[in-house]
């Protein structure tokens, strides 16, 4: 269920490897379905009891309500953390968490990997650039899945080794506060048999004994980055000093499975990024450049807003999408600081995914475009009521080199698509 998603797309990808027949469906067509009808998979749009085939095993995520007419069928279900710890358990694996960059880790952890020679298995959140896909199955000894802390479900899986990247309370439906989160990784950290974390106190206090990283100085520029790690020169295409600090996590775990450190390091030069990890979708008619990045947490945007900014744009434009009421509701001066960093700022009606806005009834965009423009110092910050004012907008402002950032976990990537010229 919920086949056209990131996450789920991969699980069916790796079933059809493994030799199970697959069918799923999905309330709305998904890019990530092309890639299963390559495979001979259609699936459903629109969620019905007769999707669900005789004998069929029903595997559903969190996102999916009980009352579900394909959950009510009478199958036997399981959750999609529990066929991905199934996965997980059939090779070594690496395990990514953290609240922000756990696609594109994992991501340069099976690139780097691959480069060096070891063709590990993968299950990402994100369609790799260099591989077209979110999940392949190799012929190494190796997997490498993201551990998704959103509703605990990492603690379904034991891998070998865990990498933390950060941790910030971002599902307040989950977690009631940030030690409860930190409580919830520390114990999936150990867990594994080695960790990995970034170098900071907070974090090094959740795992003891964990093997630390860190970059040192970066240099940044259009063309990305470099900096020093164990020694060893990394050059990174991707842009920002963040995925400077994401490489570095990824060498170190691919050190501890016994990848050559320099053939890794080597070849990260030519990794290419993640679907919706700042991602050029191409040009405005008026030659705006058009970047689509999948941040929905403040941390996020002002981390893909400061790479934007190596890209030594004209004027950067910001649109943001927030996602979810119940993170608006608790970010939203955050999400205004975070978005007052652009010089000129676009923001969206809320995403509201699994929510309802009757819940949330004084919660909108509109409350992080007023924190924006608080935040701004004058810059231009316009509030949008729809998709399709956001679009006209967008292309009577921007301009010739001008970079036009689209930030959000929701649909935003479909206007950021049409903005480019064909």
């Amino acid at each position: 269920m919920g086949i056209g998603g990131a996450g789920m797309s991969g699980l069916a990808l790796i079933a059809l490897a493994l030799g199970a027949s697959v069918t799923g469906s999905d309330r709305a067509p998904s890019p990530y379905g092309d890639r299963l009808r390559e495979r001979g998979v259609q699936p459903a749009i629109g969620h019905a009891a007769e999707n669900v085939p005789e004998g069929a095993e029903v595997v559903y995520s969190s996102a999916i309500a009980a009352d579900n007419p394909e959950r009510r069928t009478g199958a036997r279900q399981l959750h999609r953390a529990d066929l991905l710890a199934e996965i997980a358990a059939l090779r070594r694996c690496v395990a990514v968490t953290g609240t922000h960059g756990k696609t594109t880790t994992s991501a340069m952890i099976v690139h780097a990997l691959r480069g060096a020679g070891l063709d590990p298995s993968y299950v990402v959140g994100g369609e790799l650039r260099g591989t077209g896909s979110n999940a392949g199955w190799g012929n190494g000894e190796w997997i490498v899945v993201e551990a998704d802390e959103s509703d605990r479900s990492l603690l379904k899986l034991a891998p070998e080794i865990a990498v933390l990247t950060n941790a910030e309370l971002d599902h307040h439906a989950t977690y009631a506060s940030r030690l409860d989160l930190e409580r919830t990784l520390s114990r999936f950290m150990a867990g594994a048999r080695e960790a990995v974390v970034w170098d900071r106190p907070r974090l090094r206090s959740l795992c003891p004994g964990a093997v630390g990283y860190d970059t040192g100085e970066v240099v940044l520029g259009p063309e990305g980055s470099t900096f020093s790690w164990r020694g060893l020169r990394v050059s990174l295409s991707v842009p920002g000093a963040h995925n400077a600090v994401n490489a570095a996590g990824a060498l170190t775990a691919c050190a501890l499975a016994g990848a050559d450190p320099a053939a890794a390091a080597a070849a990260l030069a030519d990794f290419r990024g993640a679907r919706r990890r700042m991602e050029l979708l191409g040009r405005t008619a008026r030659g705006a450049r058009v970047y689509d990045d999948y941040a929905h947490h403040p941390t996020e945007v002002a981390a893909a807003i400061a790479a934007a900014r190596t890209l030594a744009p004209r004027r950067l434009v910001a649109a943001f999408q927030p996602h979810l009421y119940s993170r608006t509701a608790a970010l939203w001066r955050q999400f205004g600081a975070a978005l007052a960093a652009a010089d000129s700022v676009c923001v969206l009606p809320v995403y509201a995914a699994r929510e309802r806005a009757q819940d949330f009834p004084a919660v909108s965009g509109r409350l992080v475009a007023a924190a924006a423009a608080d935040a701004g110092a004058g810059r231009r910050v316009a509030w949008m009521p729809s998709l399709e004012d956001a679009r006209a907008h967008l292309l009577a402002t921007l301009g010739s080199d001008d970079v036009c950032l689209m930030m959000g976990a929701g649909n935003i990537d479909s206007l950021a698509r049409s903005l480019v010229a064909a």
